[in-house]
């Protein structure tokens, strides 16, 4: 598996166009459009992973009945 980054990329707006700076030299420039439909893509991406995350751990979590 490929290093997973904990850190965001920084973003910027300059001539008319997004430019990204992320991990390990990544250096992109966007049109507003693709910056616009790059950036639904990556929300909908990073609901999904935090789901799976949150199912993972609630499949680890033993299921304590409630006391009385």
């Amino acid at each position: 598996m490929e290093k997973i980054y904990d850190c965001p990329s920084e973003v910027a707006a300059e001539d008319g166009h997004v430019i990204i700076d992320g991990p390990d030299g990544v250096d992109v420039s966007l049109s507003p459009e693709a910056a616009l439909e790059t950036s639904e893509r990556l929300l909908k991406g990073g609901l999904m992973a935090r789901g799976q995350q949150i199912e993972k751990e609630r499949r680890r979590k033993p299921l304590n009945p409630p006391s009385r």
